[in-house]
């Protein structure tokens, strides 16, 4: 069956299968050189690291904190420039390049809570950012919770308690 175009020249409707589809797409997809991303997200991935163990060394020397208290305001502080970066667009940027070198560590946890409040944030607080923002985070929590409470019972069957 022929139709005409935009341009007065006749084409042809195409009707293919999904496996049709998928050898189609796969022709047209470009190359992707897996030891060129790895690289990419081990060098962003550990300079965030770098970055969070520096922000560490600082609490520890400039507010005299002893290094495992210095722990939690670290992740905090890597939670707060990931958000600010991401509502400046900033954090986007690098992951598109990076790839997984930003998700893995916490930033890119908070990069994708931050990401979820501000597409939604048209919808209302409650329904649009509060509920969007826990679907994603909803998982985490529910396993994490799960596994911390395996490990407690762990921890009880083999006799350390907790206890130190």
């Amino acid at each position: 069956m022929s139709t005409s175009s935009a341009g007065g020249r006749p084409y042809k409707k195409w009707s293919m299968s999904p496996k049709e589809y998928q050898t189609f797409a796969k022709q047209r997809e470009p190359a992707r050189s897996v030891l060129k991303n790895c690289l990419k997200a081990f060098v962003v991935g550990g300079a965030i690291c770098v970055l969070g163990e520096f922000i560490q060394q600082l609490y520890v020397h400039l507010a005299g904190m002893k290094r495992e208290a210095a722990s939690n305001p670290t992740v905090a502080t890597l939670i707060f420039i990931s958000v600010v970066l991401t509502c400046l667009g900033v954090y986007d940027k690098i992951a598109q390049w990076a790839g997984a070198g930003t998700a893995v560590p916490v930033t890119g946890f908070a990069n994708s809570m931050a990401s979820a409040a501000l597409e939604h944030r048209a919808e209302g607080l409650v329904l649009g950012v509060g509920a969007n923002m826990f679907k994603l985070a909803g998982s985490v929590i529910v396993y994490g919770t799960v596994a911390a409470f395996f490990v407690g019972i762990g921890h009880l069957i083999f006799g350390t308690g907790g206890n130190h």
